[in-house]
């Protein structure tokens, strides 16, 4: 096999890209806006030894960190160094197999603790080189790393996740970002003649058409990880595109073929100085070989490769998801499931669009970058939009929403401001309103309550607007049939689905003596949360506290307002405000209360720690269209009195405990569960 002179190992699989014959046509942008957070680069390398991570004692580790590497030794030095500066939380070993070079490279490999050096007997391309370091490794995952490569921090756990969260992912790539923070590539298209096009290239890595989880036809070998069993049997890379150059695009072929999915993962990133070594000249040298390789991958995927794009075509999200049910979801803000349960609701309605196979999209009408929260959303997979990438809701829809099957607006204020401008610019798309609960029920409920007239003329006139809502969308989504039944009444022509709230079955958390006190979980820019915990606190608690001396109340909620605040000084009660993890309080907290006297919908507190084995005493207006049953799965009381005497109850009986805690449990999978809601969201969603 010849030798790759000039250090070509370095960049061997910086693919120039390929201009499909359309470029010309690609429209001009102006130049991205810089990254979020500029890459970090390391200082020069020095001579001073270091250590790159490696597992603990004999333990085995999760990846194998595979770089192949031919001259160049200054470049593998700065990228060893990387590793070492930022070492993942995952156990891993590096392993750098050196393709016979010439220059000091085995000399300053031996000053690196903790490496393993693999000096192959001679000169056999880069495809060799990795197979060799395939062979050498002892991780479940072995990852293939270009020895001109800068990893950024958190590089590698971000890479290994995807095959958690995503099990059927078969190999997973970086998002490659030039020295200078621009894209490189979020994954390549292979068009039907086998040319390819590096996906995203010179745009922002923070453009929400590369940000996200998605699928792609390869991942560049600059940077990707694939399960050590899988490599195996499928041959490792093909040696018939010796010495390098579609050897990645090869493997990604035959895991699709192998029936798992290919991913970019864009939370993964990795600086590349492409092509420095190996030219540009595809007329001689090893950029020869990738002209060559374009044929013999042509000739090996022929039958697969019909049903690619064909080239000229610039690729773009309406192209790449031509052949999916398209899905886009429009509110106010990216949900935030550890807050409230419509954005829990929301969240896990997209895991099942996306499950479900849709490409969804979700456009918040603020058009802020949420954080965590947007983050997070892309994690999932979901095209997510913010500024400056989408100057505004209504620009964005009007260049974008032809391309969606189905369009979501949820809450009354969206689908009336946004419906029009649909109805013009996405004339085929069905656009479901989505209610999040009936907002002039719980507004009525609560004017009822206090006694106030101005309230109640609020509340008909967001009846008017919500009713007005369902009669411009197509289907109207409930979360209660006590809701549906209304709307058989006030809303006769909308054709309306009921979608509940949607939660998984979570462990059954502590038995019944490992437990104490009582918790309320609510955001409080929900007013009946605010007047659930002030009712509570000042007519019922002291009750309570009179039997139960030592029991105290945790009060769990965002933005709780100066008299939920001020409740803190009685006796027994704590204010947490937000907590980021529930599950403590769901799982070491005895007894849960929801003592809501106003509201509409289906109430996610009572969900969600029935979801966690935590019996719930709550009033007739917190069960409302849940299916329970009181002294079965809940205990109901709308008195003072009768609500004290229920919590002391359940409070002080094991055994009446345990059965309460396993029937709401059993309650929440029969119809809150991601499972009950399946056969709705294939009817609203894909028929």
């Amino acid at each position: 096999m010849p030798a790759v002179r000039g250090g070509a190992w370095r960049s061997v699989r910086g693919r120039v890209w390929r201009a499909p014959r359309g470029r010309g046509a690609r429209p001009r942008r102006a130049p991205p806006p810089p990254p979020r957070t500029p890459p970090p680069r390391p200082n020069p390398p020095r001579p001073a030894p270091f250590a790159v991570p490696r597992p603990a004692g004999a333990a085995t580790p999760r990846a194998s960190v595979v770089i192949p590497v031919y001259g160049h030794c200054e470049a593998t030095l700065a990228c060893l160094r990387a590793l070492a500066a930022h070492p993942p939380a995952a156990a891993c070993e590096v392993i750098v197999v050196d393709d016979g070079s010439g220059d000091a490279t085995a000399a300053w490999m031996a000053q690196v603790d903790g490496l393993r050096y693999h000096r192959r007997a001679a000169n056999g391309g880069f495809i060799a080189a990795c197979n060799d370091g395939a062979a050498l490794a002892r991780g479940d995952c072995i990852v293939f790393l270009n020895n001109d490569t800068i990893p950024q921090p958190g590089w590698l756990d971000a890479l290994l996740d995807t095959f958690q969260a995503h099990p059927d992912t078969g190999l997973a790539g970086a998002q490659l970002l030039y020295p200078d923070g621009r894209l490189q590539e979020a994954g390549g298209v292979v068009f039907a003649d086998g040319s390819a096009w590096s996906y995203g290239r010179f745009e922002s890595p923070d453009d929400p058409r590369y940000a996200y989880l998605r699928q792609a036809d390869y991942c560049s070998g600059a940077a990707l990880a694939i399960p050590r069993a899988l490599f195996e049997a499928l041959g490792g890379f093909d040696a018939r595109y010796a010495p390098a150059y579609y050897e990645d695009t090869d493997l990604a072929f035959a895991v699709r073929a192998a029936g798992r999915r290919v991913r970019v993962q864009p939370a993964s990133r990795v600086l590349h100085d492409e092509g420095t070594t190996a030219g540009t000249d595809t007329g001689s040298g090893i950029k020869a070989y990738q002209v060559r390789n374009r044929a013999v991958f042509a000739d090996k995927w022929a039958d697969a490769l019909r049903a690619q794009p064909a080239p000229g075509t610039v690729p773009d999200p309406a192209l790449l998801y031509a052949g999916q049910r398209r899905v886009l979801v429009i509110d106010e803000t990216v949900p935030r499931p550890d807050r409230d349960s419509a954005s829990l609701r929301q969240f896990n309605l997209l895991r099942m669009l996306r499950a479900g196979g849709a490409h969804v999209a979700f456009l918040p009408t603020g058009l802020a970058h949420a954080g965590a929260a947007t983050r997070a959303l892309q994690r999932l997979g979901v095209e997510t939009w913010y500024a400056p990438f989408a100057r505004s809701a209504p620009a964005w829809l009007r260049a974008n929403a032809a391309r969606f099957d189905v369009i979501v607006l949820t809450r009354h204020h969206v689908a009336g401001a946004f419906i029009p401008l649909l109805r013009r610019h996405a004339p085929r798309a069905r656009l479901v309103f989505d209610t999040i609960d009936l907002h002039y029920l719980r507004e009525r409920r609560g004017a009822r309550l206090a006694g106030d007239a101005t309230a109640m003329r609020a509340a008909e006139a967001t009846r008017t607007r919500e009713l007005a809502a369902m009669g411009a969308a197509d289907l109207t989504l409930v979360v209660s049939a006590e809701e549906q039944v209304q709307l058989a009444q006030d809303a006769p022509a909308a054709k309306v689905e009921l979608l509940s709230n949607l939660h998984e079955v979570a462990g059954p958390g502590a038995d019944f003596d490992a437990r104490a006190d009582l918790v309320f979980v609510g955001g409080f820019r929900h007013p009946p949360n605010a007047d659930a915990v002030l009712w509570f606190a000042r007519e019922v608690f002291p009750r309570i506290r009179e039997r139960l001396p030592q029991v105290r109340l945790h009060c769990i909620g965002a933005e709780p307002p100066a008299p939920v605040r001020a409740l803190a000084g009685q006796p027994g009660i704590l204010v947490h405000g937000h907590v980021p993890d529930l599950a403590p309080y769901m799982d070491e907290v005895r007894v849960a209360v929801a003592p809501l006297r106003f509201g509409a919908g289906v109430k996610g507190k009572v969900n969600l720690s029935m979801a966690h084995g935590q019996p719930v005493v709550a009033t007739s207006c917190a069960v409302e269209g849940m299916h329970l049953r009181d002294g079965v799965d809940v205990a109901v009381a709308d008195e003072a009195a009768a609500f004290a005497d229920a919590v002391v109850g359940l409070y002080r009986d094991r055994e009446r405990w345990r059965r309460q805690a396993r029937t709401g449990r059993e309650n929440v999978a029969r119809h809150f569960s991601l499972e009950a809601a399946e056969a709705t969201v294939r009817r609203v969603f894909f028929d």
